[in-house]
This record gives structure tokens, C-alpha cells and sequence, in this order.
């Protein structure tokens, strides 16, 4: 007789059989059943909220990738540019943008005046202003690099103004007009005139992946030029500063060191400075970089040498996660036939943990890509216009980066630059999203199961 049978009252107890649901087994399916429906309303909110920024963002941004643009006839008066007439760059340098932007306005009321298109009795002033401010420096700068264009009639493609530009995406209304300081509901009107007229368009906006940040002014030739390039050089330094050093961090803490309390004292360091704020790692750059070794301001040397700070430990993490989960067998059976420790890590252990490191090397990456707190203590959210030079002088130039652009862009008042921002803001994902593709890939091309 088993302990079971002879247990006290185990003759009375009811016997069912395991093919009937018993009151217990109901409640337990009843819990498993919630807990599903749970896990399904969870993802379904996640998708819901994901879906409305991804609307919200795409909706706001999408325009920016267009630009209202005017296109006329205009005769680069000599009398206005060029009034000795010797064609000499340092000469015709001294007529400002004012000048143009006077050039750019007699020529575009004189297309209207032979078009025929009523301006509804606005000044000539107030005609000028449906033209970006952007315009007249640019086209000052198109004619000094070719003195041979004074004299001759061009077929002049400017930016229309901001206000313009917002009323052919319809941001702006003959309604808002009445209270806007900067546009007139007439001007309005001559717009719709012009577009009608063909002389007024909408073109695909190339100048906002070329062009560098612009002024309150003008935000209709604002870009991320700048940005993109400031970007790029702090991810190539932080690329060759953070990829060798985690690695074979990494490798020496998960293969060659000691397990004793030095060890584990970093690895526990390591654990809770991936942990850390990022804005902390802002201050330590601006203490250690910026006030102590003297680097310049807002450099992309700066930003990639915080930024680096904040992603190693990620990356350690990530690689020895991926070193470990080698089986132990691959390094016994390496052992065995006779490989040093040394061939057994490189020629076995790594090669098989290679997708793991990739993968969690390009997901750091892409992290920090998107980090903006510690770049705004480091100076990089000041206006930046020009362009870093080539590397390595081009390393110490002020420059920003795409996340710091997008805060600077939504921090202003316009709508224009709202708008731009969010038009940055689907560029960096489209870079996220292709980083984590090619993680991704990567992981299935190296993959080796086992």
C-alpha cells in the first residue's frame, strides 16, 4: 500500500475523471484566457499609438519634401550689378543682397505688368515680398562665380516665400492671413493668380537635403545639409572609437579574465553606466572636453567622443551577451583537438558569435544616432550655416546632427520650421529603420545553427 493510499481520508475523497473540467482547471483556463486577451490588447495599443505618430508625423512632414517656387524672366541689369562695368568679382562684390533682391523684384513685376495679371493694387514692395529673401543671396552668388551673366536675361527659378509656400500646401488661409503681420489676404490672391498663371509651382524640395539651417527670416530655404554631415562624421568617429575598444573588451572579460572581485567590479560598472541618464554624459563631456582638454565648442569631435561614452557599454553588453551564448561545447571540442585558448576564441567562438555582435553593434549605433541631451550641453544646437570641411580638419568644425536639428527646427515659432522638423524627423527614421534592416540581414547571413 502506497503513503498516497494510506494518507487519512482518502477513501473519501471525491473521485472525477480526467476527462471532466473540474471547478479548479476552469479557473486556471479562465486566468490563461485573460492573461491572452491582455497580451492582445497591449499589442493592439502599441500598433494604435505607433500608427498615430507614424500619421501624425508623416502628415506634417511630407510637404516639406516640396517647395513653392517662382519662375520668370529676369535681365541681370549692368547698371544694378555691375555699374563700372569692368566685370571685376571684387568690384561687383560690393553690391549686397539688396541690390538683387531690388533686380529680382523690378523683373518679376515686370513679368506680371506682361501677363496682364491684376496685383490688385499692391505695392511694388508688397509684390517683392512673395519672393524668398533666400533668393537674392543666392542669385548673387551665382552671378559673382560668373561675371558673364550680367547684361543677359536668365530664366530666373526662386523659392517663393514662406507664407506662400504654406498657402499651396494649405498651412496658410486667406483667414489666418487677416492676423498674420507678414502676408496680406491680397497677396494671397496674386498667389493663386500666379499659380493659375503657371508662374508659380510646386517642385521637389532638393535644397532640403543640401542646404544648411537659415534664419527666422527664411525658413523656406532652411535644410538639414549640415546636419546630415555633422551626423555622418560623429557616427564614423564613434564607429572607429567604439566597435574595436567594446569588442575586444568583451572578448578579454568574457574569455581571458579572472573571475575575482575586480572583475566583477567592472562588470558591474558597466552594467549601471549603460543605465546612466544620457544627459549625464553630456555634462561630463562639457566638464572633461569642452572645460578641461580645451576642445572646440559644438565640434563633431566633441559629440562623437560623449556619444562614444554612452554607447560602448551598450556594445560590451551586447557582445558578450553574444559570446556567451556560443555553446560551451565548441570551445570544449576546440580544446581537445589540441587549439590554444587564443585559436579556440578567434577561430571558433568568434565566428559563431559574430551575427550577435553585429546585430547588438548596429542597434547601439542606431541608438546613439538618435541621442539629442548630451549634443545640446556640448554646445551643438547653436546656429550653425556653413559646412564642416573634408576630415580630419572638418572634425573640429562647428557642426550639429539631425536630432539637434529637429529640436532647434521645433523650438521656433513658424509653422514652416514645425513643419521642417518633422520632415527631419522622417528622414532619421528612414536611417533607423535601414540600420535595423541591416542588422537584421546581417544576423541571417552569419547565423550558424547548431
Amino acid at each position: 500500500m502506497t503513503d498516497l493510499i494510506a494518507a487519512p481520508n482518502f477513501a473519501a475523497r471525491p473521485r472525477q475523471s480526467i476527462l471532466t473540467t473540474s471547478t479548479q482547471m476552469k479557473r486556471r483556463n479562465a486566468a490563461e484566457t485573460r492573461f491572452r486577451v491582455y497580451g492582445v490588447i497591449a499589442i493592439i495599443l502599441s500598433l494604435v499609438t505607433l500608427a498615430i505618430m507614424l500619421f501624425t508625423i508623416l502628415r506634417d512632414g511630407v510637404s516639406t519634401f516640396h517647395q513653392a517656387q517662382l519662375a520668370f524672366p529676369m535681365e541681370l541689369s549692368a547698371e544694378v550689378l555691375d555699374p563700372k562695368g569692368n566685370r571685376d568679382r571684387s568690384e561687383m562684390a560690393k553690391i549686397t543682397t539688396v541690390g538683387y533682391q531690388k533686380v529680382l523684384a523690378k523683373a518679376f513685376a515686370a513679368e506680371l505688368d506682361r501677363r496682364g495679371i491684376a496685383q490688385d493694387g499692391l505695392s511694388a514692395k508688397e509684390i517683392g515680398e512673395l519672393i524668398s529673401k533666400d533668393a537674392a543671396g543666392v542669385l548673387r552668388a551665382k552671378v559673382l562665380a560668373n561675371p558673364a551673366l550680367v547684361g543677359t536675361v536668365i530664366d530666373a527659378q526662386v523659392l517663393a516665400a514662406g507664407r506662400i509656400d504654406g498657402f499651396l500646401k494649405g498651412r496658410v488661409t486667406l483667414k489666418t492671413a487677416e492676423r498674420d503681420s507678414t502676408i496680406k489676404p491680397e497677396q494671397l490672391l496674386l498667389a493663386e493668380k500666379l499659380h493659375k498663371a503657371g508662374l508659380l509651382s510646386s517642385a521637389w524640395n532638393w535644397g532640403f537635403f543640401t542646404n544648411a539651417d537659415a534664419s527666422d527670416q527664411r525658413p523656406e530655404a532652411a535644410g538639414i545639409g549640415v546636419a546630415l554631415l555633422g551626423s555622418a562624421y560623429m557616427m564614423l568617429m564613434v564607429l572607429v572609437m567604439c566597435v574595436p575598444v567594446g569588442v575586444a573588451a568583451s572578448i578579454y572579460l568574457e574569455e581571458f579574465a579572472p573571475k575575482n572581485r575586480w572583475t566583477d567590479a567592472i562588470e558591474v560598472n558597466i552594467s549601471n553606466l549603460a543605465a546612466v541618464p544620457s544627459i549625464v554624459f553630456g555634462i561630463l563631456g562639457l566638464a572633461i572636453f569642452i572645460n578641461f582638454a580645451g576642445l572646440p565648442q559644438s565640434s563633431s569631435l566633441v559629440g562623437a567622443l560623449v556619444i562614444s561614452l554612452m554607447t560602448l557599454p551598450t556594445i560590451i553588453i551586447a557582445t558578450r551577451a553574444a559570446i556567451k551564448a556560443v555553446p560551451p561545447s565548441i570551445r570544449d571540442a576546440a580544446l581537445g583537438v589540441g587549439a590554444s585558448k587564443m585559436q579556440t576564441v578567434f577561430h571558433h567562438v568568434l565566428p559563431l558569435a559574430m551575427p550577435g555582435i553585429l546585430t547588438g553593434t548596429i542597434l547601439g549605433l542606431a541608438s546613439a544616432l538618435g541621442e539629442t541631451a548630451p549634443l545640446l550641453l556640448i554646445g551643438m544646437v547653436a546656429f550653425v550655416d556653413n559646412y564642416p570641411a573634408a576630415p580630419p580638419e572638418g572634425f573640429m568644425d562647428p557642426a550639429t546632427a539631425l536630432p539637434v536639428q529637429v529640436y532647434s527646427w521645433a523650438s521656433r515659432a513658424d509653422p514652416a520650421f514645425i513643419e521642417r522638423s518633422n520632415g527631419a524627423i522622417i528622414v532619421l527614421l528612414v536611417f533607423l529603420v535601414a540600420m535595423n534592416v541591416c542588422a537584421i540581414l546581417l544576423r541571417r547571413r552569419f547565423e550558424r545553427r547548431w
